[in-house]
């Protein structure tokens, strides 16, 4: 029965990836008739579960996205490499806890070998730590939290054991145009808005440096968070000055890198990080543009001992390594049962290998120069800026034509992008972050954006 149930699946799954070329892109289903197919009375007793898997995987057909194809050009989602989603789906068979070396030895050396196979591929100092997490959100909370320990350990205060009441005052310095899970990992951390000293940002988003400076200019504990590819523009800091700034000033820097770290991995853009090695923390996604199944985030911190001081824990009844021993990931990662991340990770990295990931990133970046060029033929077509990395911005005339004509792309299925603010005005955002992506999935773009615009 199990082998018939997971035959199953995996015949359903291949024919939805085989369908992503000619499907819609967004839902053809709206909120109330997939309430209806998926919901109803809790069965009284068992169903077989071949019925459900069949009945589940028909009744939210129409309520999936197609993100995994080369036409999602969304929220900077990637898709899956053949051998991620595989290594995937055994994750989900061995169904391994991978909070302890005790509970896996495999996954707490996959974990072992991913993470080192990255920090060389990011070229980040030798001995960092790093931590799978979920996300870009919970890489932020994870080094954040090794930061917090620092720098109050630095002046005198023991932040796991006394907590926030009392402690020194922690100077929070961020740009104007930080991604919102920033924030949101300072608040879980204790630090609230007044904590935060915001610097303005120029026009692509980029942190103003002389307004850092000036802001560290009055000392104590300080962690400055800076970016690695703005959600918008993939604009990057300048964070050579940046670092300078820090480490003049005695700081703590993160640096956000939830997709644009990963142009460290290209000998032909990696200038546009250039002094990212300096910083003392990174958060970047691996199910960005390394293109493994969600969720699979990475932590990397500098600085091994405030990392596992800040996150590490220990009980009685647990079978713990020790500080010698073998890798325990609940030493690094604020997860305690968590899924075995590593292994897709493991497997989309020697799939591809070093040059692999390096033209991934070089071919979206590709992409999203042809698309912009593409759109100076769209009449009517402004695009916002110079396309740095896999980010186009652009908008049409007014608002309402912006959002008409990105609604008329979307409702056609041949796409699906997102709306955003760009300078106090409405405009669009496409994101090339999928392997799957081709050069006919620009144009078919392209032509759907055409359209639109004789439409409206």
């Amino acid at each position: 029965m199990d082998d018939d149930v997971l035959a199953r699946a995996a015949r359903i799954a291949a024919d939805w990836l085989e369908s992503l070329d000619v499907r819609p892109v967004g839902e053809t289903a709206g909120l109330e008739e997939l309430r209806e197919r998926l919901g109803g009375p809790l069965p009284d007793g068992p169903v077989d579960p071949l019925t459900v898997v069949e009945e589940l995987a028909a009744a939210a057909d129409p309520g999936l996205i197609g993100s995994p194809g080369g036409r999602y050009f969304g929220f900077v989602i990637g898709g899956g490499l053949p051998a991620a989603v595989a290594a995937d789906w055994l994750t989900t068979v061995w169904d391994q806890n991978a909070g302890l070396y005790a509970c896996s030895p495999a996954a707490s050396v996959a974990e072992e070998v991913a993470g080192e196979w990255l920090r060389e591929l990011f070229r980040l100092p030798a001995g960092s730590s790093y931590a799978f997490v979920p996300g870009c959100q919970s890489a932020h909370l994870t080094c954040l939290a090794a930061a917090r320990h620092h720098v109050l350990r630095r002046a005198g205060w023991n932040v796991e054991e006394r907590g926030l009441a009392g402690a020194p005052a922690v100077r929070i310095v961020v740009s104007a145009r930080r991604h919102t899970t920033i924030d949101r990992a300072l608040r879980l951390l204790g630090f609230g808005t007044a904590s935060l000293t915001v610097v303005p940002a120029d026009a692509a988003g980029r942190m103003d440096v002389a307004a850092l400076r000036n802001a560290l200019h009055t000392g104590g504990p300080a962690i400055v968070c800076a970016q690695a590819g703005e959600v918008n523009t993939g604009a990057f800091d300048d964070l050579s000055a940046i670092a300078d700034a820090t480490s003049a000033a005695g700081a703590w820097l993160h640096v956000d890198g939830a997709f644009g770290l990963w142009v460290l991995a290209s000998p032909r853009l990696r200038h546009l990080a250039a002094g990212a090695e300096r910083a003392d923390s990174w958060a970047t996604d691996a199910h960005k543009w390394l293109n493994v199944p969600y969720d699979s985030g990475i932590a990397f911190c500098a600085h091994p001992e405030p990392h596992r001081a800040a996150v590490s824990t220990t009980a009685d009844y647990l079978v713990q390594s020790g500080p010698d021993g073998p890798r325990d990931q609940i030493d690094w990662t604020p997860g305690f049962s968590r899924r075995a991340r590593a292994f897709p990770v493991y497997a989309a990295l020697r799939s591809l290998g070093r040059r692999g990931v390096a033209d991934l990133v070089e071919r979206c970046c590709g992409h999203a120069r042809t698309f912009a060029a593409g759109l100076a033929d769209v009449p009517g077509c402004e695009v916002l800026g110079k396309v740095v990395i896999n980010q186009v911005l652009f908008r049409f005339g007014d608002d309402d034509t912006t959002d008409r004509v990105l609604r008329h792309v979307v409702d056609s299925g041949e796409a699906w992008l997102s709306g955003t603010m760009a300078g106090g005005r409405r405009a669009i955002r496409l994101s090339v972050c999928n392997w799957r992506t081709s050069a006919d999935d620009i144009e078919r773009t392209l032509t759907a954006f055409r359209r639109a615009v004789a439409a409206t």
